[in-house]
């Protein structure tokens, strides 16, 4: 596997590449692999030739206050799983490669309506970063395909508006959910639980499993659903930030009935953050 920092090392093996006449995918993270992030790379390669994983942690998508100085940072762990796995290049790029003039200066991309609700009304100016990031990370590598998660629900959105509205030359893969046994999203931020924490996170997952079963049953109150789901969230210890039932396609309010729909929460737990969603097609 090719380990590369510059942008002149980069372009050099993709052009190799695309000389050759490989198709190429690019899997963005922010490192501290675990198997969600594999079954990415394991979906990349399912459609690929060359599969890219980049690891960067985004100063641009955190907040004040928010946890980017102790986010975990395991470098040569995650070179060795990528090794492993069969990727081709690593791409790890520092902050002052891609942001040579720092994150305040630079040229930002923004997609309205989407990146405004839910995560995004809760944390200022994350998709703002996190479109930024991914839209460089785009004409850096110039990828066929780019495989994100659906963990990130409403992220994935935003990419997919970002590159329709921007005209990227770029297939966009989103990839299920993987979860732990008892449910809980695998993601990085679950070390920050204590064990108390970790045996009470589960039922953020069973919230939405509940709420889909009473869509099930027939119910169409989906107001008062979330709101009774937020409440018994609440009641187990988390401090929830949204509990909603939208449109899967544009995040907009349903109609009674319709589908596809998407169930979303976002909660703290502790200091720990957690997002979840269940589709309902």
């Amino acid at each position: 596997m090719h380990w590369v920092c510059t942008e002149s090392d980069l372009r050099n093996h993709l052009g190799q590449w695309r000389s050759a006449g490989n198709t190429i995918a690019l899997v963005p993270t922010m490192g501290n692999l675990h198997f969600g992030h594999l079954a990415l790379v394991d979906a990349a390669k399912a459609r690929a030739d060359r599969i890219v994983v980049s690891i960067f942690v985004n100063p641009l998508q955190f907040g004040p206050g928010e946890d980017y100085a102790r986010y975990p940072r395991t470098l040569q762990a995650d070179r060795e799983k990528l090794v492993n796995c069969g990727v081709d290049m690593l791409f790890s790029p520092p902050v002052e490669a891609m942001y040579p003039l720092g994150t305040e200066a630079a040229t930002h991309i923004e997609v309205p309506g989407l990146s405004d609700i839910l995560c995004g009304a809760s944390r200022p100016g994350h998709f703002k970063g996190v479109a930024t990031v991914v839209g460089k990370l785009f004409n850096l590598v110039q990828p066929h395909l780019a495989v994100f998660g659906e963990k990130d629900y409403q992220q994935l959105l935003v990419i997919r508006k970002m590159v329709m509205d921007l005209n990227f030359p770029v297939e966009i893969i989103g990839v299920p959910i993987i979860r732990e046994t008892d449910g809980l999203a695998l993601s990085s931020r679950n070390q920050y639980l204590s064990p108390q924490e970790r045996k009470i996170a589960p039922h953020l997952y069973q919230s939405l499993c509940d709420t889909r079963s009473a869509i099930e049953r027939g119910e169409q109150d989906y107001p008062r659903l979330a709101r009774q789901q937020k409440a018994k969230l609440r009641q187990l210890g988390f401090d929830p930030d949204y509990f909603a039932i939208l449109r899967a396609h544009d995040l907009t309010k349903p109609l009674a009935g319709e589908r596809p729909l998407v169930i979303l929460a976002a909660a703290k737990l502790g200091q720990t953050r957690l997002i979840d969603n269940l589709i309902l097609s």
